[in-house]
């Protein structure tokens, strides 16, 4: 019976840190376009992860991926886009969302700090922005290693 037990435990214990986990450490991802179907990039996932914002080396956290919210030419990179996470007065629904794997809405991935619905971290993006004046790989690196510590 006591290997039993044991073997509930082993099963049963990682499902309760993973319950318990804040939204912080699940995977959240950013989509984007007038329906949040683009999807940009996973928030959350480790730098090396090809599908993270934070693989510098990957699609959508290299600055040269022409859809991608590190270049600054694209139409998610560039402050004056209304689709864009750096434009601070964008209030448009086509500003890009933060969800989590099952759907859950965690807000607006937007630097608009008086967005309604705005992520908990936006006046953080937008102090970030405005310190790098604007260089997008700088704020990379900044939401990177604020995710890569729990945010």
């Amino acid at each position: 019976m006591t290997g039993a037990r044991n073997q509930v435990k082993f099963f049963v214990f990682p499902l309760i840190l993973a319950l318990a986990m804040p939204a912080s450490a699940r995977e959240l991802l950013i989509y984007g376009g007038a329906g949040h179907d683009d999807f940009l990039g996973c928030l959350t996932c480790g730098e090396f992860d090809p599908d993270s914002v934070c693989n510098r080396f990957g699609s959508y956290g290299n600055k040269f991926s022409s859809s991608g919210i590190w270049n600054r030419f694209s139409g998610y990179g560039n402050e004056f886009s209304s689709s864009s996470p750096w434009n601070r007065f964008a209030s448009g629904n086509s500003i890009p969302i933060l969800v989590d794997r099952d759907g859950g809405f965690h807000g607006y991935f937007t630097t608009n700090e008086y967005r309604s619905r705005a992520v908990r971290f936006a006046s953080d993006m937008k102090r970030w922005y405005e310190e790098a004046d604007g260089d997008l790989e700088k704020v990379r690196l900044k939401l990177c290693q604020a995710f890569r510590y729990g945010g």
